[in-house]
């Protein structure tokens, strides 16, 4: 790296320039904001307002220190590279500044005051209590329904319920010992339990007074499509709450209500019953989304979606990176382990992708496609069709779109879209995120136009900002309704969701 370079660059998701001047507290701060978020590099030696020379040279002392920062002043120690950079000074002399290279960390990094940052464009952000968790579960290095639920207390325990449990699996001391001394469902603070979010779930008074969407809703379509605004297509819709177990029975049972029979005489002249969609199949669809779902994710609940001709089980989070969507069929996981052996006491579930095999066999034997899977923002789709589907290359969720222009009449010249910008702008204006948040979405709608396909890499050339930042942007984008996924020669693709643009005032 040169002198010339350093000066050349802005600052960035991955670019920083501090002064030589900066108390090693302080510059703590942004080695964590680094190492949490991209890695980067940040050079000492340079005034971060303008760009001027201060170099190193001479200030040994204040050198050392803050080469011992990522390992004094981080938890844990942050791994670092450095070097010194040849440069001449504001005062004509020659000198030097240091560069410190520092990789992503696949761990939570924290300041001496327990603090948490994390680079975000151009700044080092102090993370909230929800953005650290955020962060935590990204990272992996911890599993939601561990979490202690702050207010929680013994108190919140249906007693008779939990000890139902304890006699089925044949625990013989207190509800109060079961729930300190297993699956860290407790811990005593002052005398009192607090509860984890697995506790609450499993065997809570009422659950949904902690996680309100932590429920399943069942909605029946008229048609084999979803419909909106006047032309809205719902006849059914109910929800159902409670207790993780009671939600999966009273989901499993409702749905036996709606499934169609058809009666038929086989050759042999004996009349039989065939139901549009296999029991098991029905059964582990709900099951599966009620263990594996990402609880979390506080906005949304598992919705099951009946369409004519398809079932759809819409389940609030991501698979985790080493589960593949065409390697589902054999592939195993829990992202819920506590819940997910609470309910294999109760023989619904196994490890994740063997009931998925068994759903697979018992379509085909019923002469039905496999069961799909889609992973759509933040949404595990899992998609059942019956004997009605017409097997055609259908993709019900996002659009399909051919990105090559001259076939499909996309062009890169964006279309003037008048009032409805000025729609997508209100929603944004409408919505709880901060400042610069709303200015980078306006940006990007103003960008893109009605009809241009865009995807991460385009919004981080766009705003200038990394890839990981341009991820949450479309993420936020997606959560208004203001963009839509499609589909075509490559993933991760969006376009503005003009169905949504009406003008939110009426």
């Amino acid at each position: 790296m040169r002198i010339e370079d350093i000066l050349a660059m802005e600052e960035s998701q991955t670019f920083d320039r501090k002064s030589i001047n900066i108390a090693p507290k302080d510059f703590s701060n942004h080695v964590c904001a680094f190492a949490n978020a991209d890695g980067g590099i940040i050079v000492v030696g340079v005034s971060d307002k303008n760009r001027r020379i201060e170099g190193v040279d001479h200030r040994e002392k204040d050198v050392n220190e803050l080469l011992r920062v990522p390992m004094d002043f981080c938890s844990p120690t942050v791994p670092f590279a450095h070097e010194l950079v040849e440069c001449v000074d504001a005062k004509g002399k020659p000198n030097h500044v240091l560069v410190f290279h520092i990789e992503a960390s696949p761990f939570v990094h924290e300041n001496q005051a327990h603090d948490v940052y994390m680079r975000v464009g151009d700044k080092s952000k102090l993370l909230s209590y929800d953005d650290r968790l955020t962060l935590t579960l990204d990272k992996g290095l911890r599993s939601f329904e561990d979490f202690l639920v702050p207010d929680s207390s013994y108190e919140d325990i249906e007693e008779s319920y939990l000890k139902e449990y304890l006699s089925l699996i044949g625990y013989s001391k207190s509800p109060r010992e079961y729930l300190l001394q297993n699956k860290n469902f407790a811990k005593e603070k002052e005398g009192e339990l607090q509860l984890s979010v697995a506790a609450i779930l499993l065997f809570g008074k009422k659950p949904q007074s902690f996680f309100p969407r932590a429920r399943v809703r069942f909605i029946r379509y008229e048609g084999t499509e979803e419909k909106f605004g006047a032309e809205m297509n719902v006849i059914k819709d109910v929800t159902f709450e409670g207790r993780i177990l009671e939600q999966i029975r009273q989901a499993v049972a409702y749905i036996q209500t709606q499934i169609k029979e058809r009666t038929y005489l086989t050759s042999g002249g004996i009349f039989t019953t065939e139901l549009e969609y296999p029991e098991f199949v029905r059964t582990e669809l709900v099951v599966n989304a009620v263990t594996h779902r990402d609880y979390s994710i506080r906005g949304t609940e598992i919705q099951i979606k009946m369409f004519d001709d398809h079932l759809v089980v819409e389940s609030p989070g991501n698979l985790p990176s080493q589960v593949k969507i065409n390697k589902i069929r054999n592939s195993h996981f829990a992202r819920n382990s506590h819940i997910a052996e609470y309910l294999k006491d109760y023989k619904y579930v196994k490890d994740f992708g063997e009931g998925v095999d068994r759903m697979c066999r018992e379509m085909e034997a019923q002469g039905l496609p496999k069961p799909e899977y889609k992973q759509d923002s933040f949404i595990l789709k899992a998609i059942i069709r019956n004997s009605g589907y017409v097997l055609k290359k259908v993709d019900f969720a996002p659009e399909k779109v051919d990105f090559n222009p001259k076939k499909s009449g996309f062009s890169s010249k964006k279309v003037d879209f008048g009032p409805q910008k000025l729609n997508f702008e209100k929603m944004v204006d409408a919505s709880t995120y901060n400042i610069t948040m709303k200015r980078h979405m306006k940006a990007m709608i103003t960008e893109v136009g009605l009809q241009q396909v865009f995807g991460a890499k385009y919004v981080a050339n766009s705003l200038k900002v990394s890839k990981t930042a341009a991820i949450g942007i479309i993420k936020k984008m997606f959560s208004l309704g203001v963009i839509k996924p499609v589909q075509g020669n490559g993933k991760g693709k969006y376009m503005l969701n003009q169905e949504t643009s009406k003008d939110p005032n009426g």
